[in-house]
């Protein structure tokens, strides 16, 4: 029987919270990257298209 505490090198060295990363690295987390300002824009329109779907088309429907 095997000791709990021990862990199999074979299987260890390979988790799945360190798979394609460098551990060395210092943690970041993906919305932190950079934007410009064509993609703010690009965002402003797709709030304002989301918002004339919900509020402007019920509205003409009245």
């Amino acid at each position: 029987m095997a000791d709990d505490s021990e862990t199999d090198p074979a299987v260890d060295h390979d988790s799945g919270a360190d798979v394609g990363h460098d551990l060395e690295a210092e943690r970041t987390t993906a919305p932190m990257g950079d934007y410009t300002a064509r993609d703010v824009g690009i965002g402003f329109v797709v709030v304002l298209i989301g918002l004339l779907v919900t509020f402007g088309i019920p509205l003409l429907a009245i």
